[in-house]
This record gives C-alpha cells, structure tokens and sequence, in this order.
C-alpha cells in the first residue's frame, strides 16, 4: 500500500496533486504513529512557477531539496512559526513540488488532540498546510525524509473521488506570483469540512 518512489517521479504536477488527494500521509515518530487522508493540495510548477522557491532556477540551501528526485520531503518555516510539508515530485533539477494543505485525522487521533490541544473532530485540528503538519508532529527534521522510509510515508488505502467532487482554485497566499497566483494548482475536495477554505474557490 505504500507509494512507492517511482510514483514520485511523474514530470505532471498537476496530476499528481490531484491524485494525492485521498491517500495517506503516515508519520512514525517514536512509536506514534499519526496519519491522516490527504484532502488539499496546492502544485508548485519549478522553476517557471513565479510562486515556487525555485523560480528561475533559484538553489539556496533551503531550496536545494526541491532538486532532488522525486520522493522525498521538503519541510520549510513559513512566517517563522509553521512548518509546512511538500511532496517533491519530478526527475532530479526538475524541482516539482505539492504542497499538503490540509488531511482529515484517520490513525492516531488522540495523539494529534494532544498535538494540537483539541478535539479530533474540530475541523481546526489539520485544516491548513501549519496545523496538518503538526497534527502529524512534522517539523524541520523531517526535510529531505525519504518518502519510502519508516518516518514519513503515503499509503494508497483506495479512497478515490470523481472529478465532480474535486475543486480547483487558486493557491493561497502567493500574491506576490504575479499572475501565477490566478492559476488554478490548488485542489480540495468538496464538502470535506478539514479543507482549509472550503468557500475560496
């Protein structure tokens, strides 16, 4: 049931952020183990993508994972507070990226309740790229994780939903991409009530 790298590597971000959406993102963190159902992704498109940290070829130290092969983690500090997860995606210097918005608790409820100081129910608790990352305890040494590793992987559990109950719609928070930020990469499932802005589409 585990994805294996080989998925990964699909040059079409696109498709692959959509097809993300119902499987499971697992995390092993010293015998926890959290996982919930993927139900919002955002596609990040290299570097031709004025909303990616690697647009126009840009390598720093941070963006650097981003070139690695598809498979592995990319883990970043947004606003100095949260931790957000991305799924690179691609062949290697081709830095394709997804980024994990939102999941819907499935295994280890009360130990994200405990992460994140409430309920399971309340749609709070991983709605967001900030809360579902630490409602599954990610944080920075989770960058550059292999995605077939024992720490962090997705199964694929058969939960599939039509094209009718996908929504696309802008990503959020990227004004500063110019006209990228109008395009359509963000996809959520509809009436899914852990999707982060279930109305902005």
């Amino acid at each position: 049931m585990k994805l294996p790298l080989s998925y990964y590597s699909n040059q079409d971000v696109l498709f692959l952020a959509q097809d993300l959406l119902g499987k499971v993102l697992f995390t092993d963190i010293n015998g926890e183990v959290t996982a919930g159902i993927i139900v919002e992704t955002e596609a990040y498109f290299g570097v031709l993508d004025k909303a990616s940290h690697a647009y126009g070829g840009r390598r720093t130290d941070r963006t650097e994972t981003l070139y690695s092969h598809g498979g592995v983690s990319y883990v970043y500090l947004c606003y100095g507070i949260h931790h957000l997860f991305n799924i690179v995606t691609s062949v290697k210097d081709e830095p394709h990226a997804v980024l994990i918005r939102a999941v819907e608790p499935l295994v280890g409820k009360d130990i994200m309740e405990l992460r994140r100081n409430m309920p399971a129910d309340k749609a709070a608790i991983s709605s967001g790229p900030g809360s579902a990352a630490k409602a599954l305890g990610i944080d920075k040494s989770f960058n550059k994780k292999d995605l077939d590793g024992n720490e962090i992987w997705i199964e694929d559990h058969g939960i599939q939903y039509s094209s009718d109950n996908i929504i696309k719609a802008p990503r959020i928070g990227v004004a500063y991409a110019q006209e990228d930020a109008f395009l359509p990469w963000r996809f959520f499932i509809k009436g899914n009530k852990y999707v982060s802005r279930p109305n902005k589409a």
